[in-house]
């Protein structure tokens, strides 16, 4: 079958269609014939040879994906070929098929189509996970995003607003902090221009950080973050070292955790996947809630789409689709 593959570790331009072995589905598995893929930051870090997959998945890119049942592995039911699924995976979405969970998948609802559908599993699992399993989300809390515009943050605002709390974003100018808006956010500061944790500490505090920069912005998420306030790190685009203010972390009795959602146990992942298709899909269908798709590439733009991404040009999610090859 037909793939992105890699040269070597390294830029966008390592990124090249190739031909690789048909993987095929184990017990509990679907085999999915992939139409798009959603890029993650996750995938420009393994590019370059940051971020490698869990013991067993597979080597190549992607982590989440849309596309129809094309095989059953053993003792799955509920599904039959021609079905058409979206879900996470631990890597193997950049290709003309993939390997999936069955009690991962998630069955499609006619009203969305496959490049909308393939921006949802990480960006929602993700926003769900941290936000109201860790966080404990509710409507009396007021709750900050970095990365608004991202597609963690798009899901992030969304899912704030439906439970109702109120929420801040740091978004980097004027046409992110108007696409943040325009998805709900109660309070749009530009990190550009202004000092996120001052503006935050007049307008109140917080009582949930869900970072996806890290590096110095912790000592500044603490300076701004109420008491019994938690801070949960979901990225590192500012780099993996910093320092902490104990004495805030003292007195206001604060919480840092980190929290990363490809390790994470397949009991999760499926829980999770429920909440996608139970709580998520019925609202997109409604229009309570909005797929976040900035941008869709084919798959021979794969370099280009990293790049894009990598620039940090995106307002939401942007997807790889792939050809409708043999």
């Amino acid at each position: 079958m037909r793939a992105i593959v890699q040269s070597a570790a390294g830029g966008p331009e390592t990124l090249h269609l190739g031909n690789v072995d048909l993987p095929r589905p184990g017990p509990g598995q679907l085999l999915v014939k992939v139409k798009a893929a959603g890029i993650n930051r996750a995938d420009l870090m393994q590019r370059e040879g940051k971020y490698p997959p869990p013991p067993g998945d597979s080597t190549i890119l992607g982590l989440e994906i849309a596309g129809e049942v094309a095989a059953l592995g053993e003792d799955v039911s509920g599904f039959v070929i021609g079905d058409r699924v979206a879900g996470l995976v631990g890597g193997g979405g950049y290709a003309q098929f993939c390997v999936l969970d069955a009690g991962v998948a998630i069955t499609l609802p006619d009203e969305l189509d496959d490049v909308s559908a393939a921006s949802l599993p990480e960006a929602w699992m993700t926003a769900w996970f941290n936000l109201v399993e860790l966080g404990d989300l509710r409507e009396d809390m007021r709750v900050l995003i970095h990365a608004g515009a991202s597609g963690v943050g798009s899901a992030a605002i969304q899912l704030c607003k439906a439970h109702g709390a109120w929420v801040a974003v740091t978004a980097g100018g004027a046409e992110k902090g108007a696409y943040c808006a325009r998805l709900g956010a109660d309070m749009v500061i530009d990190y550009k221009t202004q000092d996120f944790a001052a503006e935050i500490k007049l307008a109140g505090g917080v009582d949930l950080i869900l970072d996806g920069v890290g590096g110095d912005y912790l000592p500044h998420n603490q300076a701004c973050l109420n008491p019994d306030g938690q801070i949960i790190v979901i990225g590192m685009l500012r780099g993996p070292q910093t320092e902490a203010n104990m004495g805030l972390l003292l007195v206001k009795r604060q919480t840092v955790r980190g929290s990363t959602l490809r390790p994470q146990a397949l009991p999760v992942k499926r829980r999770l996947s429920r909440q996608v298709r139970d709580y998520v899909l019925p609202r997109l269908v409604t229009g309570a809630l909005q797929v976040t798709v900035d941008k869709v590439f084919g798959w021979e733009q794969a370099a280009e789409a990293h790049q894009y991404v990598g620039a940090g040009k995106n307002l939401g999610k942007v997807i790889l689709q792939l050809a409708d090859e043999p």
